[in-house]
């Protein structure tokens, strides 16, 4: 693959508005450009609030297909009863609620570009009907027998291991390896230059400055040195929103005697939330019990990750029963979470609790279950409550959790069904 020299590079990442200099990103940039010209189906991979979505939108404007048009849809976003309907179309009276004929998605986007984003999440009934299209071009509308073409790309994105969901059933094979010939990693922010920390949050709040007509906002070496060291659990958008409460809390009004406020390190951190994010590898060897904290990462974890709740509990199962009853409290567990992994020994002795936003009742159904936690019970528990704090909203509830709003819907009609 060739490389790009830099002011080709600075220019496309100013026309999509990217932010930073890391060799991991300039590498997805680049491939991103080298495969525009083609047809080729392309996944691109990586956690969640990365910026997944600037890449589809450089591939579209940069292939012969720019004059076309581009649609991004959220498959974790549409429930699992319409999103064939979403996606293909359907007949009138296909359906309750069908008054009408409606073209979907591949319809609207032939001769364009379609994104599908959180493609993990597509049903497997969904994810056979995407496969003949990208085998042939042909699909059917919801209702009708008869067979449709359509000549759309399609750009897929995914925040979870697929070779995973592959392994567990979940995803199926051949479209996997239908979609990865391309494959290009997006690097969560905690694995990029540090430099390019500090540049994002210059940016975010001086957009925001600038937006509500307030001092900027700049950081002494200390504060930065806090805000780089940070593992940043929700990339990109999770800095974007400390900086701009950041900006919002503590400017002033501009005006020709405050152009400009610094911050220092305690500041800044009374913005940065105390957990240290999600995804944690907890080592081997070590002699004594978890501590609190450690205990409620773990099952932050388990909520974070909610998509691969299924296949973790059918692991753990699968490893309670091969344990031998003395040799549990030394043996690991290993949980599989995408492409984590999460070992865990049986708790000893109970630490004094720090604060954590992991309910104190949960901590305690967790600490005094006798093995294995009741992995589906706690998660159930976790979604109604979030639910309830947002007045019953999904949206909000599934960003705060970190799921997709399809999880909670398929959650919501299986309690309905009980």
């Amino acid at each position: 693959m060739r490389n790009m020299d830099t002011q080709e590079l600075q220019r496309i990442k100013n026309k999509f508005d990217i932010i930073g200099n890391d060799a991991a990103l300039n590498h997805a940039i680049e491939t991103a450009v080298q495969v525009a010209p083609t047809d080729l189906t392309v996944l691109i991979s990586g956690e969640s609030g990365v910026g997944k979505d600037a890449i589809p939108q450089i591939i579209h404007q940069m292939s012969a297909r720019k004059t076309g048009k581009y649609l991004a849809v959220n498959c974790g976003a549409i429930p699992e009863g319409t999103i064939n309907a979403e996606l293909f179309g359907h007949e009138k009276g296909a359906f309750t609620g069908a008054i009408g004929e409606r073209k979907g998605y591949f319809e609207e986007a032939n001769g364009g570009t379609l994104f599908l984003d959180e493609i993990g999440e597509l049903p497997r009934e969904t994810q056979a009907l995407l496969l003949r299209v990208l085998q042939n071009g042909e699909y059917l509308k919801v209702g009708s027998s008869k067979v449709e073409k359509t000549d759309v790309r399609i750009i897929a994105a995914t925040n979870v291991n697929l070779a995973y969901a592959v392994a567990t059933g979940k995803f199926r094979e051949d479209l996997y390896y239908r979609i990865s010939g391309i494959n290009i990693q997006m690097p969560a922010l905690r694995e990029r230059n540090k430099d390019d920390i500090y540049l994002l949050f210059r940016k975010f709040s001086a957009d925001f400055s600038e937006k509500y007509k307030l001092c900027r906002i700049g950081l002494t070496h200390e504060a930065i040195s806090v805000l780089t060291s940070y593992r940043w659990p929700g990339n990109i958008r999770q800095l974007k929103n400390v900086a701009e409460t950041v900006t919002a809390m503590e400017a002033r009004p501009a005006s020709p005697v405050t152009t400009r406020l610094e911050i220092g390190p305690e500041t800044l951190a009374s913005y940065i939330p105390q957990e240290q994010g999600s995804m944690i590898a907890v080592e081997q060897g070590r002699s004594g019990a978890f501590s609190e904290d450690e205990k409620q990462q773990i099952v932050k974890a388990i909520f974070y990750l909610k998509q691969e709740v299924d296949s973790l509990k059918s692991i753990v199962e699968s490893g309670r029963t091969q344990a031998q009853p003395d040799s549990r409290r030394d043996s690991p567990r290993i949980l599989g979470i995408g492409s984590e992994t999460v070992r865990t020994q049986q708790p000893e002795a109970a630490s004094q609790a720090p604060e954590s936003p992991v309910p104190t009742d949960i901590r305690t159904e967790v600490e005094s279950a006798p093995g294995d936690l009741s992995i589906r019970r706690i998660n159930d528990e976790i979604i109604e409550r979030c639910l309830a704090k947002h007045g019953g909203k999904v949206k909000p509830a599934a960003a705060e959790l970190g799921i997709s709003e399809r999880t909670i819907y398929r959650k919501l009609a299986e309690k309905r069904g009980k």
